[in-house]
């Protein structure tokens, strides 16, 4: 690598900052809203801000994620679906819309995060970053804006720019920091909508091995696998049908969301990208999406049928996600033996199964932020993070 170092995060300092992600969950913070056509936002309603705060971001390849902090608290939190290969010139406008959303007022300082310069759009990580930082120049011109780092730091945009490696793909060392202030011994288990982050947390430090994404993948501490956008034939190559077992076709046919769609355990209004049949994201076409998974149609199987094979690819991804969860804690002896799980995201009912699997005792997230702020818990945690170290009349 060129730009950040290759050295294993050892023993990452957690962030200094307090336990304040906000105390019990606001009125109306957990539910989502919207549709797959439209921004959907999983949020507080933002209150008239009376002093200056913080805008956490963490800006993805399909969806872009705020917080704002104010009085050291997070305030306000939502999601919205921005897939940034269709427009990336629509991507200033976008974040100055959410801003304001946001209850932002011009003195607002932002923090950010960012997945989305892995998109197939760049060419390059280097080019990705640079978009993004263009667009967060361009949406708030003379704010104060910066950037997070793997190692902690937060960079000022020309820096950034000049270190793209070192701010790519950091959103997961902003939620592991600030979880680590909660839980000195734990593993944090994040899935969300296309990823599972995996991250060791051991006297109060981030011990991750990985840094990029390459060497996350290496280690077990990334997972391709989400909650929404995994091909089915991603996780599974045979389904139960029948008395037997089928391949599965690898045409696209279905995406996990249709398999918790189905199962109940997301509902129509999290189903926020488009679906593979461009029909609606309802239990009902979920339903035939997956049957065409063995090249049938809701003519050939049955609503029995349809459980045996989403139940299957369910179990899988549980699996997978187990699998990494043990391997990350077999590093760590502090995390063994009924260790605990921190677990967030979109797919935190993913993340709950594969802890327990793994014998761990789950925490969630959720029960301390309410959903709105768990879902999009790196925007809030880089917001929480640069509050501790600008002027208390900035957030702190």
């Amino acid at each position: 690598m060129d730009d950040a170092s290759n050295a294993p995060m050892s023993r990452m300092p957690a962030a200094v900052v307090s336990s304040r992600w906000g105390g019990p969950p606001a009125s109306g913070a957990g539910g989502s809203e919207g549709e797959n056509t439209a921004e959907s936002a999983a949020a507080a309603a933002p209150t008239a801000p009376a002093r200056p705060g913080i805008l956490g971001w963490d800006i993805g390849g399909v969806n872009t994620k705020v917080a704002r902090v104010a009085g050291g608290r997070v305030v306000f939190a939502s999601a919205h679906p921005y897939e940034i290969q269709r427009d990336p010139s629509a991507l200033p406008a976008l974040l100055a819309r959410v801003a304001a959303s946001a209850g932002a007022t011009p003195h607002d300082a932002h923090a950010v995060t960012m997945t989305a310069e892995l998109s197939q759009l760049f060419r390059t990580k280097r080019e990705g970053v640079g978009v993004v930082l263009d667009a967060v120049a361009a949406a708030f011109p003379g704010a104060r804006a910066v950037v997070f780092a793997v190692d902690g730091r937060f960079l000022e945009l020309d820096a950034a720019r000049a270190e793209p490696l070192a701010v790519a793909a950091s959103n997961w060392v902003a939620t592991a920091g600030v979880v680590a202030r909660d839980y000195r011994d734990a593993v944090l288990v994040d899935v969300g909508t296309t990823t599972a982050d995996v991250v060791p947390i051991v006297g109060g430090a981030v011990v991750a091995l990985g840094r990029t994404d390459p060497e996350r993948l290496t280690s077990g501490e990334l997972v391709y696998t989400g909650a929404l956008r995994t091909p089915v034939e991603a996780i599974v190559h045979e389904v139960p049908l029948a008395d037997g077992w089928a391949g599965v076709s690898a045409e696209g046919f279905a995406l996990a969301g249709d398999v918790h769609l189905w199962r109940g355990t997301l509902a129509p209004a999290d189903y926020t990208v488009p679906t593979p049949d461009g029909r609606p994201a309802t239990r009902e076409f979920a339903g035939e999406r997956l049957a065409r998974v063995v090249c049938a149609d809701r003519e050939l199987l049955d609503d029995a049928a349809i459980d045996a094979i989403a139940g299957r690819v369910a179990d899988a991804q549980v699996e997978r996600i187990a699998g990494a969860v043990r391997r990350v804690v077999g590093r760590h002896p502090a995390l063994r033996a009924g260790g605990t799980a921190v677990v967030t995201g979109l797919g935190d009912f993913l993340a709950a199964a594969a802890a327990e699997r793994a014998g761990l005792r789950v925490r969630h997230l959720a029960e301390r932020v309410g959903d709105a702020a768990a879902r999009c818990a790196p925007a809030a945690a880089v917001a929480l993070l640069l509050a501790e170290v600008v002027a208390p009349d900035a957030g702190a």
